[in-house]
């Protein structure tokens, strides 16, 4: 998957890889919408910020195991043992982000997942993905369960009634680790498909997402006893009050005032980074409208999403939708002259990203649905260390007429994306705008600063290619559509 979902899951190529935590369930962005439920769902804006005292400390610790008695009962997850708890401060919570960011494996995926999300324009060419992970995360976590030391880690600097719901939140995730074991759970899916000696097949292709789709179960139900915790003193839950669930995801995309980091970072961080909270709460919501709790709790632990187009549109799960694996060429005999870097499915949730980043929202909740597969296979030539990033990317779409429509919105990234993009056209051509792009059906070249970009249409598939040579190019073309023929 091509990134981030969140930076909380176990890393998969590109967007899901971004994760520093590992999966350790850290409780971001909470630190700006959590205000927004409870009291007519007001949104309100944080207190200045001072060190909650030796005697508010005892209390919160006191009130942890009445907490846990109460997400026990909102989610049927029995309580098998007592929950580790310690309160640390932002010094702690940076050591503990940089730590895993920097752990070997985790720190070569994050490397590979920027090259790619700049490649394909979600990230600004000068972005330092790392170094704003850590300056976000510390701004935005509101408190995190660690699953591998069993503790739910409370923050010296949040007001400690603020950080009632999120322990909530958190203590769900201690309960869904006695039960199920999260980290192991996680990890499910979680194959380096980079570090594989071998190519990838149809079958890894579509497990790519597991670890996305499972962090939104994850955090959707933690979501689900957050809301029905901040309504209890009301008699009310999530299922009677559902604009509370609605300002949560508003205040997550918008952030605060004083959301300095969140509020400057680009549309594909902080969309990636509300995914899980946001698409899970629906997930589970849906769930919940189906088969109660025993469906939305333990039930999605059974019996989890793959996919990410599954956490969007839950009635995919529900009705157990089987979408055809996609064809795929031999990426071997194709990058022969070139050196792997990254591979990847390309999801709904990742061209859902591509669709806010190029047409805006309205466009990107109209198309979405109507993705059918999809996957990307990054190389860099052989002995050219410094060479710009060579793409394949290959989508399928519900139709022709909607494969032409976003191969055009495709087309017209291009001039965001490139000091210049010019399209090879016949002598004497006059060279089309891309900004008057509606549709585009063919074979169509680019000349751009790294090399050619070809996108062609082929009935409900569009594949493009950046920075191939040639000849790499047409083999593409020519393996593809003539395996989607067979």
């Amino acid at each position: 998957m091509l990134g981030l979902v969140l930076l909380l899951t176990a890393a998969k190529p590109a967007f899901s890889q971004l994760d520093p935590l590992a999966g350790r369930t850290p409780t971001v962005i909470l630190a700006d919408s959590r205000q927004a439920a409870g009291e007519g769902a007001r949104a309100t804006q944080a207190p200045a910020e001072k060190k909650v005292s030796p005697q508010e400390a005892e209390e919160l610790f006191r009130s942890i195991d009445e907490i846990l008695k109460f997400s026990s009962k909102d989610t049927d997850l029995p309580i098998k043992e007592r929950v580790k708890r310690r309160m640390i401060d932002r010094d702690e919570v940076v050591a503990y982000l940089t730590k895993h960011m920097n752990e070997d494996e985790d720190s070569k995926r994050l490397q590979r997942s920027a090259l790619v999300l700049k490649k394909f324009g979600l990230l600004p060419r000068d972005f330092d993905l790392p170094k704003f992970l850590v300056a976000l995360l510390k701004e935005q976590v509101a408190g995190f369960y660690d699953p591998e030391t069993k503790t739910v880690n409370l923050l010296d600097w949040v007001d400690a009634e603020q950080q009632k719901p999120v322990l909530a939140h958190e203590l769900t995730h201690a309960l869904q680790d006695q039960s199920f074991g999260l980290e192991k759970w996680m990890k499910v899916g979680a194959a380096d498909l980079v570090e594989s000696k071998k190519e990838p097949t149809s079958d890894d292709i579509e497990n790519d997402e597991i670890s996305a789709a499972r962090q939104a179960v994850v955090e959707g139900q933690a979501m689900v006893t957050l809301i029905d915790y901040m309504l209890a003193p009301t008699g009310q839950t999530l299922s009677t009050a559902p604009q509370v669930a609605d300002a949560l995801k508003e205040g997550m995309l918008t952030g605060t005032s004083d959301s300095v980091e969140f509020r400057r970072a680009p549309i594909f961080l902080r969309e990636a980074l509300t995914f899980p909270y946001r698409y899970g709460l629906d997930f589970e919501t849906a769930l919940l409208a189906k088969g109660g709790k025993e469906k939305a709790f333990a039930g999605a632990f059974a019996d989890p999403p793959h996919t990410t187009r599954q956490i969007m549109q839950p009635e995919t799960y529900l009705t157990g939708e089987k979408i055809p694996p996609m064809p795929l060429p031999d990426f071997k005999k194709i990058f022969k002259n070139y050196d792997r870097f990254d591979i990847g499915a390309m999801g709904e949730f990742d061209v859902a990203l591509l669709f806010d980043q190029y047409d805006g929202m309205e466009v990107s909740h109209r198309m979405y649905p109507h993705w059918r597969g999809g996957y990307y296979y990054a190389a860099r030539p052989k002995g050219e260390p410094d060479a710009p990033l060579a793409l394949l990317y290959v989508s399928r779409w519900s139709s022709a007429d909607i494969a032409a429509e976003f191969a055009a919105i495709y087309a017209q990234s291009l001039s965001q994306r490139y000091l210049r993009a010019r399209e090879a056209v016949a002598d004497g051509a006059k060279t089309p705008d891309l900004a008057a792009l509606h549709t585009l059906s063919g074979e169509h070249t680019w000349f751009t600063e790294e090399g050619p970009v070809v996108i062609e249409v082929n009935g409900d598939t569009v594949m493009v290619s950046e920075s191939l040579d040639p000849l790499a190019s047409e083999e593409a073309e020519k393996e593809l559509f003539s395996a989607a023929v067979k």
